[in-house]
């Protein structure tokens, strides 16, 4: 009875799924949230892909969930290819964790778009190789590294960090260097811009409250029912986002300046 009443809004869903974009994004986060479903008989591990956007006026948007098998960068690059035929033509910074694939499907559907790695992802990537004894302090010298007032400086940082742990712990510090590219982009923005890409927190803070409504539901009996009530949840989370990002003003000034042909047309 629940679900024929509650199919009700799935050519809501479709509308929404499939709405228009605006023609740029400033930022997009992507992540998945996982969750068991019941398919053909057996509960499997299935994956709800989120995109979320914050747009020229500084104000937060999900532009899109997707219910897929485990997460992989294939299904991001039919995602990704999907936001390009609703309308989304350019994203200036995407901010994703570290999931192997994921930059080269960025860069093959918006190949003009800076991909930062999220730092916290990395930081809690490298606790997998240090001992819970030396986690702290390991943690506290490699804040040198991520607060560094240029990259330059933050990789003469890492290379000190390399220096005092690199006997102990390689693969910890390998991580960072063989992922430098990712996790660098952010050093060349001052610290407004800094603050809104170097993590992912904003999209796994929209994903704590996605578990709030679903914690009672171990099991989804089918893709769709998980779909309804994520759309019911999100619809009812952003009537909250009344607010634009802080220091709005301050961070599009800063884009401008950076990628000035590429957003001053849907400003000017």
């Amino acid at each position: 009875m629940v679900s024929k009443i509650t199919d009700k809004i799935l050519p809501s869903i479709k509308e929404w799924q499939n709405r228009p974009l605006n023609p740029v994004y400033p930022f997009v986060f992507m992540d998945a949230i996982h969750y068991k479903v019941r398919e053909d008989g057996q509960i499997k591990s299935k994956a709800a892909y989120v995109v979320l956007g914050i747009n020229l006026d500084g104000f937060k948007d999900i532009l899109g969930i997707w219910i897929g098998e485990s997460e992989s960068s294939k299904f991001w690059l039919g995602v990704l290819n999907e936001l390009k035929n609703r309308g989304l033509k350019d994203v200036l910074i995407f901010s994703v964790d570290g999931l192997t694939g994921l930059k080269e499907a960025i860069n093959a559907a918006y190949p003009k778009a800076e991909v930062q790695r999220c730092i916290i992802h990395q930081l809690r990537n490298s606790f997998k190789y240090v001992p819970y004894k030396h986690r702290k302090e390991f943690a506290k010298d490699f804040k040198a590294v991520y607060t560094a007032v240029n990259e330059e400086q933050a990789y003469e940082n890492l290379l000190e960090v390399k220096e005092k742990w690199n006997e102990k712990f390689p693969f910890a510090i390998k991580s960072w260097e063989v992922n430098w590219d990712v996790i660098s982009p952010f050093f060349k923005f001052p610290q407004e811009v800094r603050k809104i890409m170097y993590t992912t927190n904003i999209i796994e803070s929209l994903h704590c409250q996605f578990r709030k409504v679903t914690k009672a539901k171990s099991v989804f009996p089918s893709d769709q029912a998980l779909e309804k009530m994520l759309y019911l949840s999100a619809q009812n989370i952003m009537k909250k986002w009344t607010m634009c990002y802080k220091n709005w003003d301050l961070v599009l000034n800063q884009l401008m300046i950076f990628f000035e042909d590429r957003i001053s047309q849907y400003i000017l």
